[in-house]
């Protein structure tokens, strides 16, 4: 851990994310995180527990002349994505996050940052620590599992809090003020097939799609970013289609809410076809390398020899799910036609695993409109339906409708524009959040959402703008001052 991270300013911040970053907190295996969590709020003496599913609860009383304020949440979530880099060697579960200094951006070497919530959690704890910071009485609430499935928010159940204002502190653009977001759902496809004798005297070959971007499957679905796996695809639809390419094996992408930036293939080719294959393969990667050229500078799409397959998938089957996965949708599906600039529904083809006669495929489904949401599932669901996969769809969430009357956005808005002379973005997100979940078990609840400018969020490409942490911190100081009466 780079010692650099922990003298920028406001040490108090940084210093708690460089604590928090040593610890692993991969989603689902927070146990570490959760121990570490509480022994915090445990030695600041205050009260300290954890509900049923395992989130952590921090409560503060307000400091002097505060005490008739409304007791206010702030809420970020514990766990990160873990995505490395195919040449980083790092193990997630053992290490902590390395951290930089680069050009104004903390950012760590070949592996996410982990400022998706980390940022957020460290303000949090930073306020808890102080003992000069004025603010009204707090419940800090730390939720596990945001980024697979949102189990904490769903499990959390009404009751627990006593706050009726709810600031969370997990959106990446520090000029917007968030109100709204959407919802999902997962759609998983999976079915079994036959190994079948490779052809003969087949010649073997490697393919492997790196280098993309990746990045944030709702807050970067629009930028019309390179999807390894449909890439991937691609390649293979027309392999099979002109050379008669038969597959072992494709792996691509890793988590539902990462765009994905590598697929690795294993084929085989006749050789009676190798020069056609070897010369079409080369014009059809120079194709979608000038596609992409603009949004995908680093993409690498590389065709190499290799032990020739002793088994491969039967060809119905080949055929069937190659057609599938070029019809699957992949990006923005509708545009919001109430809020500008809104991506309303969109699909993420995250992860494809072919092999040893198991097919998995994983999509994850993100809509502000419900009704909207599942049309898309279903269309994704026919798709693979015409393969003869058993389709379902799981971990689904609602979104969170936008409040213009919000009485907290009135405070946060007037506070931007008085400390920095322009007015916030008032924005809705085609990310998950929190708020729409937390919403059901806790309605009227006055929400909003903001945070610091952070980009590449789950992709080895993530990093925290330093200048826009020290903004942040300022502001929440501020509205922590602004908090009505009872």
């Amino acid at each position: 851990m780079s010692q650099e991270i922990r003298n920028l300013e406001p040490k108090n911040l940084w210093n708690k994310f460089a604590d928090l970053n040593e610890v692993p907190r991969p989603s689902k295996k927070e146990e570490r995180v959760i121990e570490f969590m509480k022994n915090f709020g445990t030695s600041l003496g205050l009260e300290t527990f954890e509900d049923e599913v395992r989130n952590v609860i921090i409560r503060k009383p307000a400091t002097a002349g505060l005490e008739n304020r409304k007791t206010i949440i702030l809420q970020s979530h514990l766990d990160m994505v873990h995505q490395k880099n195919g040449d980083t060697n790092f193990d997630f579960e053992t290490q902590g996050i390395d951290m930089y200094v680069d050009a104004g951006w903390v950012k760590a070497r070949g592996t996410t940052l982990g400022a998706d919530n980390g940022i957020g959690v460290a303000t949090i704890m930073a306020i808890l620590e102080s003992k000069v910071i004025e603010h009204p009485a707090i419940e800090a609430l730390f939720t596990i599992d945001e980024e697979t499935g949102m189990t904490g928010a769903l499990g959390l159940k009404g009751g627990i809090l006593n706050g009726r204002i709810l600031l969370n502190l997990d959106t990446e653009n520090d000029d917007e003020i968030d109100i709204g977001c959407a919802g999902g759902v997962d759609v998983t496809a999976i079915r079994s097939y036959e190994m079948v004798s490779a052809p003969s005297n087949n010649i073997g070959y490697t393919i492997t799609v790196k280098g993309l971007n990746g990045g944030h499957s709702g807050m970067d679905i629009h930028k019309g970013l390179g999807n390894a796996n449909k890439l991937m695809n691609r390649i293979l639809y027309r392999g099979f289609e002109k050379y008669g390419v038969r597959i072992e094996s494709i792996v691509g992408g890793s988590l539902r809410n990462a765009i994905p930036r590598e697929s690795v293939a294993v084929i085989a080719v006749n050789p009676a076809h190798q020069d056609d294959f070897e010369n079409g393969m080369a014009t059809l990667i120079k194709d979608i390398k000038t596609e992409f050229k603009t949004m995908e500078p680093g993409l690498t799409i590389e065709v190499t020899t290799t032990k020739a397959p002793m088994m491969v998938m039967d060809t119905k089957t080949q055929e069937d799910i190659i057609n599938a996965l070029y019809t699957a949708h992949n990006g923005v599906y509708r545009m919001s036609a109430d809020i500008a600039d809104l991506v309303e529904t969109s699909n993420n083809v995250a992860k494809v695993s072919i092999k040893d006669g198991a097919i998995f495929i994983a999509c994850l489904t993100r809509s502000s409109v419900e009704t909207s949401k599942f049309d898309l599932a279903d269309a994704l669901k026919a798709a693979f339906s015409l393969a003869d996969c058993e389709v379902t769809f799981s971990g689904s969430y609602p979104g969170w409708t936008p409040n213009i009357t919000s009485p907290i956005l009135d405070i946060l808005v007037s506070i931007y524009e008085k400390k920095h002379g322009e007015k916030a973005k008032v924005v809705a997100c085609h990310a998950g959040l929190e708020c729409g979940i937390l919403g059901t078990n806790y309605p009227g609840m006055d929400m909003i959402s903001f945070g610091p400018t952070i980009l590449g969020a789950h992709s080895p490409d993530e990093r925290a703008n330093i200048a826009s942490v020290q903004k942040f911190w300022k502001y929440v100081l501020e509205i922590l001052k602004s908090i009505p009466k009872q």
